[in-house]
């Protein structure tokens, strides 16, 4: 039975629980009207009394839910319900049964300490009710004797009322906890979506199209007379290389190069086109075993490479650049290395490159170092899991 079940069926018996006081009180009546001989003004009496008790119950109870949850006011309501049955069992021994609306109020609306004082003193009249009053001596053996079982009957069956009601309300309130936290859970894991989603399209922005841009102006702005063609048809292959991976990026593709290439010859590719683009030969290097990896993987280190690559292009002023890529037995390395000016470590030049490549090695769990001096060339080292 699922949890939907159990509150419907939670709600059913409350309002049967509810429901018993009223019908209890109904029955008792109507065995007095039948079984008992009085006078009218006595029944008159009687009968004002049970209306007192429909009324009671119906002012404090029924129409004020929002009540139950005040001690106070639960208080004067169960301290009225044990006067009421006081008046109405003393009077006539078939309304003795009228203790069960004291013993299921009791149970449910107020503290432990005054249900169990209000279920004994009802218990008490409970007794006295069926011996019509306190008994003579000769009865009194099995007055206090059956005084006994009520009191320790009705206190029990009061408390494990308590204690079930509680535990019903813990639930809830456990239940309802959970469903917050469940839903400011799926608040949050949708804000990290968008903001890694944001994160993923600004690194392949600044990796792809960004690069592709930079190099088309460099093209056009060092055209001459003399190779303005060349210089155009390149420009032209940069528009086309980057309007594709603009396609890949939106639909979160891998690079080509990988479509096409194991890491090692992808990495070799991007090092050729990247020579012939600017003139610096790179040398590629690859030690350890080559093995297929997860996809997130060498995609990371395939970005990275061109990130580092696009810096020395644009910052470094280098004649020659070493690119080499490391298989070890739990983590594999990418290393850059160029023989250009360098940097001071302590103020980097701002940019968003050194933060995407970290970006993208962080959220593999991997580290990216960076060592470099003015004069001295810079060194770029990515280490992710393998």
């Amino acid at each position: 039975m699922d949890q939907a079940a159990l509150d419907k069926w939670e709600r059913r018996l409350a309002s049967v629980a509810h429901a018993i006081p009223y019908f209890v009180l109904t029955v008792t009546t109507v065995l007095y009207t039948i079984f008992t001989q009085q006078s009218a003004s006595e029944r008159w009496f009687t009968y004002g009394v049970v209306a007192f008790g429909y009324a009671w119950m119906l002012w404090w109870f029924t129409l004020h839910p929002q009540w139950r949850g005040r001690p106070e006011r639960m208080a004067v309501f169960v301290g009225g319900m044990v006067v009421f049955y006081a008046v109405l069992g003393m009077r006539e021994h078939w309304f003795g049964a009228v203790s069960y609306a004291v013993y299921i109020y009791a149970s449910e609306v107020v503290r432990p300490r005054w249900m169990f004082l209000a279920t004994a003193a009802t218990a008490v009249l409970a007794t006295m009710s069926l011996f019509g009053g306190y008994p003579p001596e000769a009865e009194r053996p099995a007055f206090w004797l059956l005084l006994l079982v009520f009191v320790v009957v009705a206190c029990v069956f009061t408390f494990v009322g308590y204690v079930t009601t509680e535990q019903a309300r813990l639930r809830k309130a456990l239940l309802e906890e959970n469903s917050g936290l469940q839903a400011q859970l799926l608040v949050q894991a949708h804000e990290a979506g968008v903001q890694d989603e944001r994160q993923r399209m600004a690194g392949e922005i600044h990796d792809t199209l960004a690069q592709d841009l930079a190099g088309i102006i460099t093209q056009l702005s060092a055209a001459t007379p003399d190779d303005w063609e060349h210089r155009v048809a390149t420009a032209t292959g940069l528009a086309r290389s980057g309007l594709a991976e603009a396609r890949r990026s939106v639909h979160a593709l891998r690079p080509p190069a990988l479509d096409e290439a194991a890491l090692p010859e992808a990495l070799g590719e991007v090092a050729s086109g990247w020579t012939a683009l600017h003139g610096v030969p790179v040398s590629v290097t690859l030690t350890g075993s080559a093995r297929v990896m997860h996809p997130e993987v060498e995609v990371a280190l395939l970005r990275t490479a061109q990130e580092a690559l696009a810096n020395v292009a644009k910052h470094a002023s280098a004649s020659r650049v070493g690119l080499t890529l490391s298989y070890m037995e739990d983590v594999v390395t990418l290393d850059v290395r160029d023989d250009g000016i360098g940097f001071d470590l302590a103020s980097p030049s701002a940019g968003f490159g050194l933060t995407a490549m970290r970006h993208r090695v962080s959220r593999l769990s991997g580290a990216l170092d960076v060592e470099s001096e003015p004069g001295a060339g810079t060194a770029i080292s990515a280490r992710v899991p393998a």
